[in-house]
Order: structure tokens, then C-alpha cells, then sequence
């Protein structure tokens, strides 16, 4: 696995839940390297263009008026395989399916109300990243990184 990065939101209802740390922890455990992070209040226009490939979906206005409804975390984690083993570590769209363990899985009940978004491919995540961070992300090397990958 090549080391990549990848866009995650905590959602307003993890914000507002206090979840934020808990997330920060487990992709932390996890050994990814957090670049870049910011606390938003998403406006409309922003929030449609992040789902725009949902646009056509009966649920996406209620999905943008969902993310604008409160702050989010917006962050951007790097490291081998951190888009797919993000996507593992969050669970299945629908909390219900998703496993113990997984942050859905753990924290969540309804699809309307699932905490966390999370890159779905590599190219999505570049996409998003350029969305959510035009700034850029910060680029350094964690002490730990031998410690991590061979």
C-alpha cells in the first residue's frame, strides 16, 4: 500500500455529540499522520459541491441542510492505506450494518445521523482535500514514524 491521504469530516452530530477526540484517537492509535485540521460552519454552496455526485439522491437536500445545521471537524490523515483502512475503521454508511468496532458501529443509530464522513477513493480524497483545504496541509515527519513502518 502506497501512502496516501484522505479527507475526514466528523459530521455536526459527532461535533455536537463531543466525539471529536474519540475520532482524533482512533486514527491516531491507528498510526496515520494528522495534516491538516479546522473546525467549519459549512455554507450551502460548499456543502453541495462536497456531495454534488448526490445531488441527484431524493435525501441531498436534506443532506446539505443536515451539514449546515452545525460545525464540523474537517481533517486530512495520511499514511498507507489510509483511504481503505479509513473507510474500515468508520464502518458501513448505514450504522446499523456496520460492526462493533468501528466508529459507526460504536457510536451511531440512524443513516441520517452517522458521525463521520470518509474519503472513498484516492482520487475523491484528493478532490475533497482541494475542497476543504485549498491552503494546503502541513507536511512533517512524527517521531514515531520508525516506530510505525518498516
Amino acid at each position: 500500500m502506497a501512502t496516501e491521504r484522505s479527507y475526514i469530516m466528523i459530521k455536526p452530530d459527532g461535533v455536537q455529540r463531543g466525539l471529536v477526540g474519540e475520532v482524533i484517537k482512533r486514527f491516531e492509535a491507528r498510526g496515520f499522520k494528522l495534516v491538516a485540521l479546522k473546525l467549519a460552519q459549512v455554507e450551502k454552496a460548499h456543502a453541495e459541491k462536497h456531495y454534488s455526485d448526490l445531488s441527484s439522491k431524493p435525501f441531498f437536500g436534506g443532506l446539505v441542510d443536515y451539514i449546515c445545521s452545525g460545525p464540523v471537524v474537517a481533517m486530512v490523515w495520511e499514511g498507507k492505506g489510509v483511504v481503505v483502512v479509513g473507510r474500515m475503521m468508520i464502518g458501513a454508511t448505514n450504522p446499523q450494518a456496520s460492526a462493533p468496532g468501528t466508529i459507526r458501529g460504536d457510536y451511531c443509530v440512524e443513516v441520517g445521523r452517522n458521525v463521520i464522513h470518509g474519503s472513498d477513493t484516492v482520487d475523491n480524497a484528493n478532490k475533497e482535500i482541494g475542497l476543504w483545504f485549498p491552503e494546503g496541509v502541513s507536511d512533517w515527519t512524527p517521531a514515531a514514524t520508525p516506530w510505525i513502518y518498516e
